[in-house]
């Protein structure tokens, strides 16, 4: 399955801006920095530098500015379950390069191992991941009464689109990735749209993703074509702030991080106009992806429509690959199984039948092209045909 994200769009003058917050870290964190890059492009970075960089985003004020959402006094408790035997896990988890793992089945932990000198205590990024976390606030909102309908037009919730190819795309056709607006998602190529749409200029007044999108031209009809971009994550999570009247961190809190039981405060990076990059870069604890899971198995807390997951995590759009397919904002198994995943290996998969959940977080050796993406995929059925052997 193909797993993407975006580059970080961040620009060089940020990363020339400042000095002396170096110095104001904390020694864990100036240990952790030591190799950080001084290249604003994720794709960009060597191997050392993203074991330090993916950990610590959010600690860098002179790369990015954050919001932050806190936990709930009580966090939900994941009790230890049966030990998960799963032969070969050390040589997977050393070709992975894996940063942390929480397996949870029938909501009990039955394996939980860290590596890359991260643990449970640190809070690594999620890069794609966020988009389904965005998802599930378009399916709050629903229920909030602040999004009317999913056929409603995505303009009539952002007003600066109006006039744009977006005129005729549905926050549905949004949701599913297939607006039908030209958009090149292709992470080698420096002048696509996914590298230059975090850097240009934004017009005077105007949300930087909003600015960029709303110049593209139409490629296809609305609703026909599925095609990946995470331009358009961006654009949901605009659209929920602009619905429910704040900031999508405020909302994430409101909605998921304290409703879950969340241990620890997550935080999300911002773009250049204040809103949350929300089809990326949300930073938090393995445990704390697992309890999303949860959360999602368990319907969000009523948080959302009795409905909403039904549809969200089943196929809704063919992406070419037999077995797979997206949802919205879910990549999806024929088996009924789905996936929230981001480049370099961060990953929670769903498996309702089983009632497990599986978060990973990684720095893999490339970030979607690399062998780890299919071993991960088999180590998924390995766990399954473990569960079902009563293992």
């Amino acid at each position: 399955m193909r797993k993407r994200t975006m580059a970080l769009g961040l620009t060089a003058a940020l990363l020339a801006a400042g000095g002396g917050w170096y110095a104001s870290l904390d020694k864990d964190s100036r240990d952790l920095l030591a190799n950080m890059p001084t290249t604003p492009d994720v794709l960009s970075w060597k191997q050392d530098q993203r074991d330090a960089a993916f950990r610590a985003l959010d600690r860098l004020p002179v790369l990015a500015k954050s919001r932050s959402f806190a936990p709930p006094a009580s966090p939900l408790p994941l009790p230890a379950g049966k030990p998960l035997i799963i032969p070969g896990f050390d040589a997977y988890a050393a070709k992975q390069r894996l940063a942390g793992m929480v397996i949870i089945q029938d909501g009990k932990v039955r394996l939980e191992r860290y590596g890359l000198g991260f643990d449970a205590k640190g809070r690594w990024t999620s890069f794609s991941v966020a988009k389904s976390f965005t998802s599930t606030l378009v399916g709050a909102a629903i229920k909030d009464g602040k999004i009317k309908s999913l056929e409603d037009k995505v303009s009539q919730y952002i007003p600066d689109l109006r006039g744009s190819a977006y005129d005729d795309v549905t926050v549905r056709q949004l949701l599913m990735m297939s607006s039908g607006v030209a958009w090149n998602e292709d992470y080698e190529d420096p002048k696509a749209d996914v590298a230059q749409f975090n850097v240009v200029k934004p017009d005077p007044g105007v949300d930087a993703t909003v600015s960029y999108l709303r110049k593209l031209p139409r490629a296809h009809p609305p609703g026909t074509v599925w095609h990946y971009n995470t331009g358009e994550t961006n654009l949901i999570g605009v659209l929920v702030s602009s619905a429910v009247g704040k900031p999508l961190s405020e909302y994430m809190e409101e909605k998921i991080w304290k409703p879950a039981g969340m241990e620890q405060q997550g935080t999300w990076l911002l773009g250049a106009t204040g809103h949350e990059i929300s089809g990326c870069c949300i930073q938090a604890a393995t445990r704390d992806y697992a309890r999303f899971g949860l959360f999602v198995l368990g319907g969000a807390g009523g948080n959302v429509p009795a409905d909403w997951f039904a549809a969200a995590t089943t196929k809704q759009k063919d992406i070419g690959e037999p077995g797979h397919g997206y949802g919205f904002q879910w990549w999806t198994y024929d088996d009924g199984s789905f996936a929230a995943q981001g480049i370099f290996g961060q990953g929670i998969f769903i498996d309702p039948k089983r009632n497990l959940v599986i978060a990973s977080n990684a720095d893999w050796t490339r970030a979607t092209q690399g062998p780890e993406g299919d071993a991960r995929e088999a180590f998924y059925k390995q766990v399954q045909a473990l569960i079902d052997a009563g293992g």
